[in-house]
């Protein structure tokens, strides 16, 4: 009998904010995942791992420092390569606008393995091989198919990654958009998963207009689960905001409305909240447009937006000959409930078709 294929969700270490607070958080989850935590959480089971970014915890554009010690921090993996974790860009992983594009996240995370000698990524050792690059990518698994956006500068905006934090919203480019489309009625016989940093607008917890932030007494928004700039397109520092230029443009969204069913999952991370945080009415696992999942995985951090920020992460698992998905919650630390399994959270969750291997 074939095994269940298990997908490890997570994202959002900013290492470089945790190690300044003696934290490494990066490694001390694999470590919990891999061996069982330091407070009694079970480790679990695995396949791959999917992490849908923010590796850097910079305010400004990330260093080579903090990449050298993300690397380091990925020496904790013991029972799987390090190419068994899928990666993608997040918005604190962008270089400036004046630098070459994403080069910090080409140099030390590099999906593809250009970089072998920062990264220590070797393709060749992927449990599922890649097609594309670092900007957009795929890979399959029996019938499940990953599409993989990383996160970029929005090229118009005139400040960003450096004086602007880590806005603005998410961001593709037209390029992106138009292989996703193109992939996504490619495998209309496979189940779809597509992962970018950010959800898409109102899915999940805190993912509408200005949900990023709260009001003062005076009206004013200040800062909650996102730094408020306000040169920094703070409406839709929450959601995937830009695409091919366009502010809130929302293809994506009307593309799932006109082709219900076509992407079975979605799976993103950026806004860090307790896990039974339901802020604009929304949790962090929903359905929308007839049939597309969006799961927040967010966050591995402790520490970086700690006022709304619980340690946590996912473990999917797909059973062959099956259409349901089991969901479950992993907290890694004792900060919100006992660290382990946090049954509340967890769900089952219908595919279009039964996932075969």
């Amino acid at each position: 009998m074939a095994k269940p294929f298990r997908v490890w969700a997570c994202g959002d270490a900013h290492v470089g904010t945790d190690k300044a607070n003696g934290r490494d958080s990066l490694a001390e989850s694999i470590r919990g995942v891999e061996q069982g935590g330091d407070q009694g959480g079970p480790g679990f089971e695995w396949d791959i791992a999917v992490n849908v970014g923010d590796y850097s915890g910079g305010q400004g554009v990330p260093e080579d420092e903090e990449g050298e010690e993300v690397v380091r921090q990925f020496g904790a993996l013991t029972k799987h390569p390090r190419e068994a974790m899928y990666d993608i860009c997040g918005n604190h992983d962008r270089s400036g606008l004046d630098e070459a594009q994403a080069w910090w996240f080409r140099k030390w995370i590099d999906p593809p393995g250009e970089h072998q000698e920062h990264s220590q990524v070797n393709s060749s050792r992927r449990p599922y091989p890649i097609e594309g690059t670092w900007e957009r990518y795929k890979f399959q698994v029996g019938n499940i198919v990953f599409l993989m956006m990383s996160d970029i500068n929005e090229p118009s905006q005139k400040l960003g990654r450096g004086p602007l934090g880590g806005n603005p919203g998410g961001v593709v480019s037209g390029e992106t958009f138009d292989w996703w489309r193109e992939q996504v009625a490619a495998h209309a016989d496979d189940i779809v998963i597509t992962a970018h940093h950010y959800v898409l607008k109102n899915t999940t917890v805190a993912s509408g207009d200005w949900e990023g932030f709260r009001k003062k007494e005076n009206g004013e928004w200040k800062s909650y689960y996102h730094g408020y700039k306000q040169q920094g397109a703070p409406r839709g520092a929450s959601y995937l905001y830009w695409t091919d230029g366009v502010e809130n443009a929302q293809k994506f969204e009307r593309h799932l409305e006109s082709n219900p069913g076509g992407v079975d999952l979605w799976m993103g991370g950026h806004t860090h909240t307790f896990p039974d945080d339901c802020h604009g009415g929304k949790s962090h696992l929903e359905k929308a447009w007839g049939g597309t999942t969006f799961i927040n995985v967010a966050a591995l951090t402790k520490y970086h937006v700690s006022n709304s920020t619980v340690p946590m992460s996912r473990l999917l698992t797909f059973t062959p000959g099956s259409d349901e998905l089991r969901v479950q919650c992993y907290l890694h630390t004792a900060d919100f409930a006992p660290q382990g399994w946090h049954e509340p959270s967890e769900r089952m969750v219908k595919l279009s078709r039964p996932f075969e291997i």
